[in-house]
């Protein structure tokens, strides 16, 4: 390609179709709505929807969204999930594996299995399944864009949380053991890394003085993150313009790990 051939709809997503698994709240739906502006029709797969809002989001760009209910741990459900991506619209595009949780605030001597094998599930394993089931599709039309989200816990330890730090650090490495296997067929696997955003579940620390101050103080932007920052990384590595970006983990935080 010489410079001449490039130009901005690179950047666009139209005719694409994605999975957004956990994508209508908080983080997710700063996800689907950068996929959704820039022309992809939006899946969501999750055990609820809500209240509509993230439909009506979506809809507002012009794209189609769907909503399936589905247990994306349990056996088969994530085949189910991707077979109706393909049977609604003809295809999967760009999966971002977005559903997780975080059971934490307890010590390692009453940190035990059941915690550990319920966070497994949700953020690795589904994650893994998810891929499995999505590039099946893709490597038949020899295209498509994975984007896993990692985490700050991806680099950093993880007190009082050691599956949540595991299973992101995880997220990492099945994002370059992906990347490895699947570029062969013209599949760009990557990650995104949020810092500290403001969102529902960060009200409580944002409210405490101290530990907001701290937080801050760790971030050279100087604020926390909004959902909207995230919005360019995720065209980016769904688009054309990241075609030789693989095996990435990109980081949107404010310059957090810097500091």
């Amino acid at each position: 390609m010489e410079l001449t051939d490039f130009n901005m709809d690179f950047f666009s997503l139209k005719g694409k179709n994605a999975i957004v698994t956990g994508g209508n709240g908080g983080l997710g739906q700063a996800f689907c709505m950068a996929l959704a502006k820039a022309g992809a029709n939006i899946l969501v797969p999750s055990l609820q929807d809500d209240d509509g809002t993230t439909q009506k989001l979506i809809e507002s760009c012009g794209v189609e969204y769907k909503f399936m209910q589905a247990d994306i741990t349990a056996e088969g459900e994530c085949k189910r999930v991707v077979d109706e991506c393909v049977t609604t619209w003809g295809s999967v595009d760009i999966l971002v594996n977005c559903a997780g949780i975080s059971i934490n605030e307890q010590d390692v001597t009453k940190y035990g299995r059941t915690q550990w094998d319920k966070m497994v599930a949700v953020n690795l394993t589904a994650a893994f399944e998810m891929i499995h089931e999505s590039c099946k599709y893709m490597i038949k039309q020899e295209s498509g864009k994975i984007i896993n989200i990692a985490s700050l816990f991806s680099f950093l330890g993880g007190q009082w949380s050691p599956a949540y730090a595991a299973t992101k650090h995880g997220i990492v490495g099945l994002t370059k053991s992906m990347c490895d296997e699947l570029a062969q067929w013209n599949i760009q696997v990557n990650a995104i890394a949020p810092g500290y955003y403001a969102t529902p579940l960060t009200a409580e620390t944002r409210k405490d003085e101290k530990r907001n101050a701290e937080i801050l103080a760790h971030i050279p932007a100087n604020r926390w993150g909004w959902t909207a920052d995230l919005m360019g990384a995720t065209v980016f590595l769904s688009s054309s313009a990241s075609d030789y970006v693989n095996g990435t983990v990109l980081t949107v935080d404010g310059g957090y790990l810097m500091r």
